[in-house]
């Protein structure tokens, strides 16, 4: 081979340090570094700030897949491949087929031009590790092009979930640091003041009406009252022997790379010691540690502690489920036991943060309206939720049929349905009481909440619990008084 195989060229320049650069720049803004103070968001920015390091990678790893960079390499791929009298017959049709692409045709030129047309073996192998050279300057230019671009992206989502975070402080005041993560991840979405004094207005509701907060806080705590031996997760930790790659392992060749040890030295490296002239070019590549090497890896045995899932019946950690939030919004529902409905989904949205579950959240009275709070755009639609007007008539079994297909899929096993109503309707029928009843023997819990006093009673067996909050109106003057 006349030079280096330039086909993971644009991997070696994406392992070169550049992203690890620009990680650790994003970190160290001033702004940045204020607002990871707070122990939670640290840890949120530097999980975020992983996450965006793996698929930028991907991104500009991709630059060399344009037609430009394309049609260089597999001229380069072929040339290197040549023997010498072969390179001195055909190089000039190659350098004339750089001219409209390639950033090495002016270059490539002169070396032509110098040379003269002498038979010097050595000449291949020169020009050839110019043009990698300038190939791989070329794609580290265009990498760091779209790299800075990502940054700058990536730079105003950290601002914007910033901002967002602390304008939440009404969310997050009692929250611990995996609360402050779950906010973080929900937190890209730009709130603007109506949707902030929406959601701050019904926090403050929820102070004074206690009896709604106990109520979210004991459906919250039953997840962990579940005798269920599939669900009990405690860590264990145990010494193994375990094989990991190792770059110090000499098992196999997987690649050849640009270094400075002499022990793995291609050997079309040394040719540059066999002339005088060139040997200062070998010396050059040494301390700048461009000498081709072979790339080695294998596996190391090394002891160490792994975490294990193992049944404890001293300290069990309870998977806890997702709540599954079904508020009816029919026109009976108007009034105080609407903003009742409301400050309970806006409760449980906050256990569903510091508890890491999800949270999916149905609108029902003759049609329904979904959120899924837990996605990205979460509190934008927490937000359109807590503004939405109440309206229609109660149509209970089309939702209870969406909430039974959520639970019998994967994401929603050992679901929390909260059902958030007055319950004025008739009982559901003996098939859908069948299909609760499959369902509470797959670990899932039915909770009915009642604003009102006139609830149909046959309507609330099929729950597991019931609870009924509904103050009468002496009470709430003398609370807003």
């Amino acid at each position: 081979m006349l030079g280096a195989d330039g086909l993971n060229l644009a991997l070696m320049v994406a392992d070169s340090g550049i992203i690890d650069s620009a990680v650790n720049d994003l970190l160290a803004r001033s702004q940045v570094m204020a607002m990871t103070e707070n122990r939670g968001v640290k840890t949120s920015v530097k999980n975020h700030l992983l996450k965006w390091r793996g698929s930028v990678k991907k991104r500009i790893t991709k630059v060399c897949e344009t037609e430009r960079f394309q049609q260089e390499l597999a001229l380069y791929q072929e040339v290197i491949h040549w023997d010498e009298e072969q390179f001195f017959a055909e190089i000039p049709n190659i350098v004339r087929k750089l001219e409209w692409h390639s950033a090495f045709y002016l270059q490539a030129r002169r070396l032509l031009e110098k040379n003269k047309g002498l038979h010097n073996p050595m000449f291949p192998h020169y020009f050839c590790d110019q043009w990698y050279q300038s190939l791989s300057d070329a794609i580290k230019q265009a990498q760091l092009t779209e790299l800075e671009a990502n940054k700058e992206k990536v730079l105003k989502d950290l601002y914007q979930r910033m901002e967002t975070m602390k304008n939440m402080d009404k969310v997050t005041e009692e929250g611990d640091e995996g609360s402050v993560g779950r906010l973080w991840d929900m937190a890209s979405a730009k709130l603007s003041k109506s949707d902030l004094t929406v959601m701050k207005r019904h926090a403050e509701f929820l102070k004074k009406n206690k009896g709604l907060q106990e109520i979210a806080e004991k459906l919250g705590r039953m997840a962990g009252q579940v005798d269920d031996p599939e669900l009990n997760r405690a860590p264990a930790e145990d010494l193994q022997m375990v094989e990991e790659k190792s770059d110090e392992a000499t098992d196999d060749i997987v690649g050849i790379h640009e270094s400075d040890d002499l022990n793995k030295l291609l050997p079309n490296e040394t040719m540059f010691l066999a002339y005088p002239e060139l040997e200062v070019v070998f010396y050059k590549h040494l301390v700048d540690k461009r000498l081709m090497n072979y790339k080695m890896q294998g596996k190391s045995r090394t002891l160490r502690k792994v975490r294990a899932q193992k049944p404890d019946n001293k300290s069990v950690d309870v998977e806890k489920g997702p709540f599954i939030v079904c508020v009816d919004a029919s026109g009976s529902m108007s009034g105080f036991p609407e903003q009742c409905a409301k400050a309970m989904a806006y409760a449980l949205m906050q256990i569903a943060l510091a508890e890491d579950r999800d949270c999916y959240v149905i609108l029902f009275s003759t049609e329904q309206i979904t959120y899924e709070l837990t996605r990205q755009d979460g509190l934008r639609e927490a937000s359109d939720f807590l503004t939405y007007s109440f309206h229609g008539g109660t149509d209970l079994e089309p939702v209870l049929m969406k909430s039974i297909d959520l639970m019998t899929g994967d994401k929603y096993r050992n679901a929390d349905m909260v059902v958030i109503s007055d319950f004025i309707a008739p009982k559901q029928s003996e098939e859908m009481a069948k299909r609760v009843d499959q369902l509470k023997l797959h670990k899932n819990r039915f909770h009915a909440i009642s604003l009102s006093k006139y609830g149909n009673p046959e309507l609330m067996t099929m729950f597991d619990h019931c609870w009924s909050y509904h103050p009468n109106l002496v009470g709430r003057i003398m609370k807003k008084w």
